[in-house]
């Protein structure tokens, strides 16, 4: 049978709507990395011709502070049993404070529980219900597709200015798959480059500084169409560039007010805790951009591959794509 669309899942009853729960008859608490099997990875392997790789990976402390108040830059240290050896270490470690990938247990959604219905009390440390290792034992394979919307606003003359953290559509994302001869396939691990990351780390102090105060970043406003896009594509994951996928703050038009009041009206929610999708934030897609518009090429074979953490919440990436 086949799935409902977007809008039958925004009229279902017999689950929270707007939501994919129960839908996946197997490895149901992989969300919508299910759509990303074993058909999508070898259509995938047609992609690596050239024998290039790139690290989609910001360092561990590239943020230094990080975006969010909540998280620390790791520590490392290096120590030694005796003269002829080396070990190390990590302190103040955050999973989610450089280059990430949000699991489902990031958010639940307001007035239902977690993803499937998964009960708060199963969300504890070293429980596995909805972790990472589940991406991890399982990993997340597939086409990546590059989309770039930064890109194609400075081919038409208006890119993006950064500093006021504007809010994209989907029809960006149509328009810059259009430009580039590009379609979405389904199962396909979705890359949209904005250049934020990179205009980021860039700028000086004091403008980091101010960003990280106001927490003002490019991304996508806090709409239906959008969730509508990611699901009725049926990707399996939605990685940006960017601090949160999602513009902060939030659109003062978000859909979402009501159905994320703890959240003024984000959007994680539905696409984490309702859609089951993936969310990919910070990721390093400068020189894969480059190279895409180089060659003309915006597929790669990507592996994305979390830390085996029983019961994470989430994990850097590990992500590396391959053509």
């Amino acid at each position: 049978m086949p799935l409902p669309t977007y809008q039958e899942l925004s009229r279902r009853t017999d689950a929270p709507a707007g939501s994919s729960w129960h839908l996946f008859p197997t490895n149901a608490e992989r969300g919508m990395a299910n759509f990303a099997g074993p058909h999508q990875i070898r259509r995938a392997a047609d992609c690596v011709r050239r024998g290039a790789a790139f690290n989609l990976d910001h360092a561990l402390d590239a943020f230094d502070p990080p975006m969010s108040k909540a998280r620390g830059v790791p520590r490392h240290h290096i120590t030694a049993k005796h003269a002829q050896a080396r070990d190390d270490s990590l302190d103040n470690f955050h999973l989610q404070a450089t280059t990430q990938i949000d699991g489902l247990r990031h958010r639940r959604a307001s007035g239902h529980g977690f993803y499937n219905g998964v009960p708060d009390e199963a969300i504890t440390t070293g429980s596995p219900a909805l972790g990472v290792q589940l991406w991890a034992e399982e990993p997340l394979a597939g086409r990546g597709l590059v989309i770039d919307i930064d890109g194609l606003l400075r081919d038409r003359g208006t890119p993006l200015d950064h500093t006021e953290g504007p809010a994209l559509t989907t029809d960006l994302l149509d328009d810059a798959l259009r430009a580039q001869g590009s379609s979405v396939e389904p199962g396909d691990l979705v890359l949209v480059h904005t250049g934020w990351a990179r205009w980021f780390l860039d700028a000086d102090p004091e403008l980091r500084a101010a960003t990280r105060e106001q927490r003002r970043a490019t991304g996508f406003a806090q709409r239906r169409d959008f969730a509508a896009w990611c699901w009725d594509h049926r990707i399996a994951l939605m990685a940006t560039d960017t601090f949160a996928v999602e513009v902060l703050p939030v659109a003062p038009d978000s859909h979402f007010h009501d159905s994320a009041p703890e959240d003024a009206g984000m959007m994680h929610q539905e696409l984490i805790a309702k859609l089951g999708l993936p969310l990919g934030e910070l990721w390093n897609l400068t020189a894969l951009a480059a190279d895409s518009r180089q060659h003309a090429t915006w597929d790669c074979l990507l592996t994305v591959k979390p830390l085996n953490l029983v019961g994470g919440v989430g994990s850097p990436a590990n992500a590396t794509a391959l053509r």
